[in-house]
């Protein structure tokens, strides 16, 4: 046990869907389900912190005390995260260094999101400054388009072809049945993907995720709390990773409209989303062999071939084969999205690396009821957002 472990004592949920209600509602009641898997009072909590969401007002913007007024003030420290789609992962990394500061023994993560129909946009007004603004502006270029980028660069490079996409949303589709949480639970083809409307060619429908409605809470301890309240093997925080891209960023990422040149300075020995779970591999002294299942961000389902790649589940242009060997399925050698992923879940964006981390918890407990991978000892997470926000987590037991 490394002396910068941290202990998940407990986790929860709101299952996530288009509920057409307020934010906080939904993080109370996956705050609450997290507070009592814990065993943990509310009183008992020092330290709160909330995944900020952008399109709820103040009380969004403010998160961490929308949260810990709506569970009623309890005196408890609060903080409030922000990093786009890593957003629960930054909270979690900030709960998690009070407590190994000695300053917390036990903190609460939450996130939670209501989300407009269709697909992601920037805030209204006009920001000639904004990268996120001008992209949709300037080039018309919504999420689903950098998708479809990066599928048609996996298609030049490697191969992949649609139906290699498709074969991604049909395992993840199975693999999300059993999850309770799980807004999409239907069994789907390759047939039924490939024959779902073209949004950004090459992906279709079926291809791109959601947006959604939904929470996921987190609560974490000192080990020396845990031990001194019966959690003998606690699941393990064994790393958090938040890195930035290293100059020159030369593959190009969203929102940006362009890479950084590499004329004067050689390209870094490893992209930005390779550098995001290398780091936390680092920080754990485990590597890829050593993981028994992956929460990657398949924002797309061409996205999830490359995140396997980018956390080093198989070598650059490999993925492919694996999954159509089955090998990143339930029952193959390196599951990857045990919970059915965002194509079963769609984006509430605080929430969503915090869902990872619900979701890898359940596993290593033997708690995943009808998608459980066997003798699972080690998960990875794997997430990124806007402007340079990577994440990645390692869990153990």
């Amino acid at each position: 046990m490394s002396s910068n472990d941290v202990a998940v004592a407990g986790v929860g949920m709101h299952p996530w869907g288009k509920w057409g209600r307020n934010f906080v509602e939904y993080g109370v009641h996956a705050a609450r389900a997290a507070l009592a898997d814990a065993g943990v009072d509310w009183r008992d909590v020092g330290l709160v912190v909330g995944g900020e969401t952008v399109r709820n007002g103040y009380g969004g913007y403010v998160a961490g005390a929308t949260f810990a007024q709506a569970l009623g003030w309890n005196g408890a420290t609060v903080a409030t995260s922000y990093a786009a789609c890593a957003t629960g992962a930054q909270a979690l990394d900030t709960a998690r260094a009070r407590i190994l500061a000695g300053m917390c023994d036990v903190a609460l993560v939450v996130g939670a999101d209501t989300t407009p129909k269709g697909f992601l946009a920037p805030n209204a007004g006009e920001r000639w400054d904004d990268p996120d603004w001008l992209r949709f502006r300037l080039l018309g270029m919504t999420n689903p388009a950098y998708f479809a980028m990066y599928a048609r660069r996996r298609m030049d490079l490697y191969g992949a072809t649609q139906e290699d996409f498709a074969r991604v949303k049909v395992k993840n589709a199975r693999h999300g049945l059993a999850n309770p949480y799980a807004r999409y639970r239907k069994e789907v083809g390759v047939d039924d993907v490939l024959g779902s409307a073209v949004v950004s060619d090459p992906l279709h429908l079926l291809d791109i995720c959601a947006t959604s409605d939904g929470a996921a809470a987190v609560v974490l301890t000192s080990m020396d709390y845990a031990r001194r309240h019966g959690l003998t093997q606690p699941v393990r925080v064994r790393a958090v990773s938040t890195v930035t891209p290293t100059f020159p960023n030369t593959v190009l990422d969203m929102p940006n409209l362009s890479t950084d040149p590499s004329t004067a300075v050689a390209p870094p020995a490893r992209t930005f989303k390779e550098s995001i779970a290398h780091a936390a591999y680092e920080e754990a002294g485990l590597g890829p062999e050593d993981v028994s299942l992956a929460e990657v961000y398949d924002l797309s389902t061409a996205l999830e071939l490359d995140w396997m790649e980018d956390v080093g589940l198989c070598e650059r242009g490999e993925a492919e084969a694996l999954l159509r060997a089955g090998e990143t399925t339930i029952g193959g050698r390196i599951p990857v999205n045990p919970s059915g992923g965002l194509a079963c879940f769609g984006e509430a964006v605080p929430a969503q690396a915090l869902a990872q981390v619900c979701e890898v918890t359940w596993q290593l407990r033997g708690q995943a009821e009808g998608r459980q991978v066997e003798a699972a000892r080690v998960g990875i997470t794997a997430n990124q957002g806007l402007f340079g926000h990577g994440s990645s987590v390692i869990l153990s037991v």
